[in-house]
């Protein structure tokens, strides 16, 4: 029996951190019969013998987590590691001149939500029309990345093209109707720091995650796959910056009605100011561990001493 075999079973986990759904584990976890399952079963038991790990986290932002990994009664037949939390590290954007920026800098201040689901995610059709649908009725100012549709269905992941016409995936006459409001671009570009983004619709990657952080922006978390279900229960239930996304749990799928939601609860809601004012104190956060006394900076050192 497989992870993805126990459907409607709980994982809990030490310290209070945020229950998972097997289904929900990482891909190379869910399928005992795969060969990829005992590589990654390999490489975790060896993790033991490391003298240290770094990982690209700050305690501020995860304190349960790190207080508990640098905890040996956790496991107390397993030698564990020191963890050395040296984050946040996120790539400086690129110095290009996108045209999404031009517009953005016309935008009020924090008036903007941000769609973008990494540099392989893509959707159905299906899905991007019904996205479309829930951003024209929402009312908001928006900036959308989209991506080619996969030619399977069932498929999220797709190579870097961008040679598409935008008219034949969105409906009829949506560019338009929007156009004062919106923009639709096919390629990224350095964003969510923007002074007036707002919100982040996000596939909750780590590094996008980060990147929010730093900048102090409030998501709404659409998982798809790898690490990305941990990394949205870790965003609602624990830091609490984030708002799930409804999705249909056999595929997913989310309905134009249900983003539109998601997306004014994001923007316009009492909720939502809660989320913003815990999003701007944990960007003070994540800004002060770079500082003399800051704990990342501490950590280095440490780490770097160890080396010599």
């Amino acid at each position: 029996m497989s992870f993805k075999d126990l459907p409607d079973i709980v994982l809990y986990f030490p310290g209070g951190l945020p229950d998972l759904k097997p289904n929900h584990m990482v891909e190379p976890m869910l399928n005992r019969d795969d060969l990829a399952y005992h590589e990654f079963v390999y490489f975790c038991s060896h993790l033991p013998k490391a003298e240290g790990i770094p990982v690209n986290t700050f305690y501020d932002l995860e304190p349960k987590a790190v207080r508990i990994l640098g905890d040996e009664g956790w496991a107390p037949d397993v030698k564990v590691p020191p963890i050395y939390p040296v984050g946040p590290l996120i790539a400086d954007g690129e110095d290009v001149d996108h045209e999404c920026l031009t517009w953005l800098d016309r935008q009020p201040s924090k008036s903007v939500v941000f769609l973008c689901f990494g540099s392989r995610g893509s959707f159905s059709m299906k899905q991007v029309k019904e996205i479309a649908k829930g951003l024209e009725m929402s009312g908001q100012r928006f900036l959308w990345v989209v991506k080619k549709p996969p030619a399977h269905e069932e498929s999220k992941q797709i190579d870097h093209i961008n040679n598409f016409d935008l008219e034949e995936i969105l409906p009829q006459g949506f560019l338009k109707r929007v156009q004062d409001r919106g923009m639709v671009v096919k390629s990224l570009a350095p964003q969510v720091s923007h002074d007036s983004v707002g919100g982040f619709v996000t596939h909750s990657g780590w590094n996008s995650v980060l990147e929010a952080v730093v900048a102090g922006v409030t998501m709404v978390a659409w998982p798809f796959y790898a690490e990305q279900h941990i990394n949205r229960n870790l965003l609602i239930e624990y830091m609490e910056m984030s708002i799930p996304m409804d999705q249909r749990d056999e595929d997913g799928f989310v309905s134009g009605d249900k983003l539109e939601r998601r997306v004014r609860e994001l923007m316009d809601s009492e909720r939502g100011k809660e989320l913003r004012e815990k999003s701007r104190k944990l960007k003070e956060s994540a800004l002060g561990v770079w500082t003399e006394s800051g704990s990342t900076l501490i950590t280095l050192d440490e780490l770097v001493k160890k080396w010599k």
